[in-house]
């Protein structure tokens, strides 16, 4: 190596150095300014998380690869790490460069639904037909409207020897809840056509839960109903509809204190859009299509997604296009948890849309009611029988 050579590596590795160096510093710098700077003006953990949720992974992923060098050979040489500049203004403005959705989401009204991750979807699934996370006034939803109340009872789909013989016991092994537990649906409120109002004290979900609980039980699985009426629940309190799920986290955490054999989590809703949409016909029978959706802000949220992939397949084996598929939600304008920290063996189900009818809800109910208790006598042999 000629002496020239020999200058210029050693110029480049002392440049290398002092950049390391001086990052160093200006990191303790900047550790030392949040630590010292009174609580009001301190960065929020939000709006950290919010600054890099949306930045490409492998910009971390090259921060581990820096000190341990193994990290660098699980990507293929081809990748690139993005450029300094895009991450910096991706951070400043919520932006992304390379992607102009991020631009018409923030700007026009309903368009950010494109920006949402569509893990498994089910026959006729597609960005356009996304579940509706409404927010209408408390007041809309507990004021007091004429329904029907007479609903279709329809007969429950057969049980077999073999899950009549599987049983818990005493115990209540699923427990089911409703946080927008007044939804209701449009063919039984003669005076509104308005699926923004379609809420009722009485004939809303919570007939879903019961039959679902009721499917359940026949199928020898102890399952638990909540009746709690957290609309009335957040009147009391004094908070308006958003806070729904914060209403609700204390019902589950109180089942969970007073039912140590809790081991399913259900919540159940219904979607506001049109029956095209919700509604299947399997075998000359119309059904109420059921999604998955899974809070993907909180750490353990892969095992809530495993639990959901795995009820899809289930469904889609025995009743084809039953499931509109599995949907992970996060971001602005959504909770993005919906209490599933609480247990990795808890869903949000929606159940319809607004203007399905209670047989078309029941069978759908009995439905995956049959597909869940296959799947947990057969989780309970595997544990049973190492």
């Amino acid at each position: 190596m000629n002496k020239k050579h020999l200058k210029s590596n050693v110029q480049f590795l002392s440049r290398r150095g002092g950049l390391y160096l001086f990052s160093i510093v200006l990191l303790f710098l900047f550790i030392g300014l949040l630590t010292t700077v009174q609580p009001a003006y301190r960065f929020s953990s939000n709006l950290i998380t919010e600054w890099t949720r949306d930045i490409d992974g492998f910009v971390f992923y090259n921060l581990l690869g820096m000190e341990n060098r193994s990290f660098n050979g699980a990507f293929p040489d081809d990748r690139q790490l993005p450029e300094i500049s895009g991450v910096l203004f991706q951070i400043a403005t919520n932006l992304k460069p390379n992607d102009p959705r991020s631009l018409l989401g923030n700007e026009l009204p309903g368009f950010s639904i494109y920006d949402s991750q569509i893990l498994i979807a089910g026959e006729g699934t597609n960005y356009t037909n996304l579940p509706i996370e409404s927010n209408p006034p408390l007041e809309e939803v507990l004021k007091d409207r004429e329904a029907i109340m007479d609903e279709e009872m329809e007969e429950p789909i057969e049980d077999t020897q073999e899950d009549i013989q599987q049983t818990t016991g005493e115990r209540d092994v699923v427990f089911i809840y409703n946080t927008h537990n007044r939804e209701s649906f449009l063919p039984y409120l003669p005076d509104t056509s308005d699926p923004d109002l379609a809420h009722h004290s009485e004939m809303n979900i919570t007939k879903v839960s019961e039959r679902l609980a009721e499917s359940l039980e026949r199928k020898g699985i102890g399952t638990y109903v909540d009746d709690t009426d957290i609309g009335k629940l957040l009147n009391d309190k004094g908070w308006d509809y958003g806070k729904s799920y914060n209403a609700s986290r204390d019902i589950v955490e109180e089942a969970f204190a007073a039912n140590k054999d809790i081991q399913f989590v259900f919540d159940l809703h219904r979607d506001s859009i049109p029956k095209d949409k919700t509604t299947k016909v399997i075998d000359g029978k119309s059904f109420a299509k059921v999604m998955f959706v899974v809070g993907a802000e909180h750490a353990g949220h892969e095992k809530n997604l495993k639990l959901a992939s795995d009820l899809h397949y289930l469904i889609e084996e025995k009743y084809p296009g039953l499931s509109r598929g599995v949907l992970p939600k996060q971001g602005a304008r959504t909770n993005g948890i919906f209490n599933q920290d609480l247990s990795e063996n808890s869903l949000l189900i929606e159940f319809g849309g607004v203007d399905n009818t209670m047989e078309e809800l029941y069978r759908s109910a009995d439905a995956l009611a049959e597909i869940f208790s296959e799947y947990y006598w057969d989780a309970e042999a595997v544990q049973a029988n190492p």
